[in-house]
């Protein structure tokens, strides 16, 4: 029901029919799974996909008394604790998964170092994305910068693991899009 509610919602505002690429069999997979990885696709998947289950959860008996969420799943648990509404929530996921795409290229590092040994390894092009625990942090930047990161922490000994996503998420790479981005938090109604 969800599901097909957020699709609805989406007809004509995307250029992939998500269903299609959810649902791809045999040789189309792999095309697809490249599709998701398009943040005005995958943010738009992403949410459509958690508050389905959320309400699915909650159909079963199971109701949260808080909601917590990183990055885009803030955008969730907002909407399913009522500060905003379904639609209005599946428009910002969109507008900022389109908006992503107007930047340039860059990605996102799952490194294994605490924020203290990390920050001063970091170089002028890039960022110290998010802290998700003690030891393990993301890194955001430029794709190029993020390579020879890599290739810097790998020298170390440090594995560090790409996240699936083209865009340099959490980082002044976004600042371009800001204003956009704030123009339509301010133009919804937030409880």
């Amino acid at each position: 029901e969800h599901i097909d509610r957020g699709l609805r919602l989406l007809e004509g505002k995307l250029d992939r029919d998500l269903r299609a690429l959810w649902f791809a069999e045999g040789e189309s997979q792999k095309a697809a799974a490249l599709e998701l990885e398009r943040p005005s696709i995958q943010l738009p998947a992403i949410f459509i996909i958690e508050y389905a289950l959320a309400q699915l959860w909650m159909a079963w008996g199971v109701t949260p008394k808080a909601l917590l969420g990183h990055s885009m799943g803030e955008n969730t648990a907002a909407c399913l604790a009522g500060v905003m509404s379904f639609e209005d929530c599946l428009g910002l996921v969109t507008l900022r998964g389109q908006l992503f795409e107007r930047v340039p290229d860059g990605g996102m590092l799952s490194v294994p170092l605490s924020r203290e040994v990390l920050e001063p390894l970091l170089g002028p092009e890039l960022d110290l994305g998010v802290v998700n625990a003690p030891e393990l942090c993301v890194v955001s930047g430029p794709r190029s910068a993020l390579d020879a990161f890599a290739r810097q922490l790998d020298a170390r000994q440090v594995e560090v693991q790409r996240i699936a996503i083209s865009i340099a998420a959490h980082s002044a790479m976004l600042t371009p899009i800001l204003a956009e981005f704030g123009a339509y938090l301010r133009s919804i109604k937030l409880h």
